[in-house]
């Protein structure tokens, strides 16, 4: 009786064993990386914005019909730590495929692995040209509109400014000289009266911004460019506003209308800068309704650009993952290669030619309303309008 008794538990043990395996199996994993805790402001709005994908995605039945989870990992701002961060993603958790990361350097580090080991990496945030052209790879796909296309935007507002003799203030790492490069490239072919008569190069998070504002007054500018953001910017900021160094000069900045950069200014906000970012308050179409509302009422809480970020890498994620209708790498880039999908900006497409999504971003000033910074005069650039010819992407772009 006892043998009898054992061979049936053994039995509805690996009968149980294969269930928990079959389910394991209805679920398709995603390795999500980000600095979560080197940059809060913008990684936590981030992260609920993905977590509502995620909860959308499966409310309404997945990913043909198998439940999307998401494996989530901070790199604390370190591309070695990213690295092994997505070795054990790939090795230990499974996953069909990696999202995220936030500073270029890092998007970089994740997307050499991706090469090396052949696994679907979609960038979410990293800004550098290099991620899609000069380091490009066939695994390497990214959402967000990088230097080249918000230089673009920039320029095309900033050359019709009477300023002359301009002034860059960037943080001194792949994003900040990537950004400089390509705005002063771009304007320089607009305006060739243009002359830069100083550069500012403050470590990344790490301003002394006595010095830096010093030096640029000495120059004497008619225009700046800034590419700081964050504790970065208010510093800059602050001492820029004590010492009067944008009184009578024109400012051009990147992502500074970006609500988790913009609202920690407050009173301190300069008025009039041109800027790059996402005025949630005044967009009405219907795709940001919907985003809006939703997330309001899951988080009781406005979304920053960040917000919009996370959740649609999920939403592409997704998107390519039924498309391909498998986990298989080479049927993931197939897919990915020209899709089109929904997003809160409205429909956006991910370019065959160098795997950079089209979507696009906001061009407006710098102002105060109620104590607070506001962008004001804001009108949305499709991405798609400030891409470079295939022609040129194929000398900036090595082949696969």
């Amino acid at each position: 009786m006892r043998a009898r008794n054992y061979v049936v538990g053994a039995a509805f043990a690996l009968l149980a064993a294969g269930m928990g395996h079959s389910a394991l199996a209805e679920d398709i994993k995603i390795g999500e990386i980000n600095s979560y805790s080197l940059l809060p402001a913008f990684t936590e709005p981030y992260r609920k914005g993905w977590q509502l994908a995620v909860e959308e995605i499966n409310a309404s039945g997945g990913i043909n019909g198998k439940k999307l989870v998401v494996v989530s990992k901070d790199d604390g701002g370190k591309p070695a730590d990213a690295q092994t961060a997505a070795n054990e993603l790939v090795s230990s958790e499974g996953v069909a495929m990696l999202t995220g990361t936030f500073l270029s350097n890092i998007g970089l580090a994740v997307s050499d692995f991706a090469n090396q080991k052949k696994v679907f990496f979609l960038a979410a945030e990293p800004l550098t040209d290099a991620v899609t052209w000069a380091k490009g790879n066939k695994y390497t796909f990214r959402l967000r509109p990088s230097n080249y296309m918000q230089a673009a935007m920039l320029v095309e507002a900033a050359s019709k400014l009477p300023a002359k003799r301009w002034a860059t203030i960037a943080p001194n790492y792949e994003y900040g000289q990537s950004a400089v490069s390509v705005f002063k490239k771009l304007m320089s072919e607009k305006r060739p009266d243009i002359q830069w008569v100083d550069e500012q190069w403050p470590p990344q998070g790490k301003i002394d911004a006595g010095p830096v504002v010093q030096a640029v007054a000495q120059a004497n500018p008619e225009a700046i460019l800034n590419v700081t953001f964050g504790p970065d910017l208010v510093k800059l900021v602050r001492e820029g506003n004590t010492r009067g160094l944008f009184k009578g000069r024109e400012v051009v900045s990147f992502l500074t209308g970006e609500p988790e950069y913009l609202d920690p200014l407050k009173d301190e906000t300069p008025e009039g800068w041109i800027v790059t970012g996402y005025p949630w308050y005044s967009i009405k179409t219907p795709e940001h309704d919907a985003f809006l509302k939703a997330y309001q009422a899951k988080y009781n809480d406005y979304p920053r650009l960040g917000s919009i970020v996370g959740y649609q890498t999920i939403k592409a994620a997704a998107a390519i993952l039924a498309k391909a209708g498998s986990t298989d790498t080479d049927k993931m880039i197939a897919a990915a290669e020209g899709i089109s999908m929904p997003s809160p900006f409205g429909e956006i497409t991910f370019r065959k030619i160098d795997h950079q999504s089209t979507l696009g971003a906001f061009v407006g000033k710098t102002a105060q309303k109620d104590g607070k910074g506001v962008m004001v005069d804001a009108a949305y650039k499709k991405g798609a309008d400030y891409l470079p010819s295939d022609a040129e992407v194929e000398k900036l772009r090595p082949k696969d």
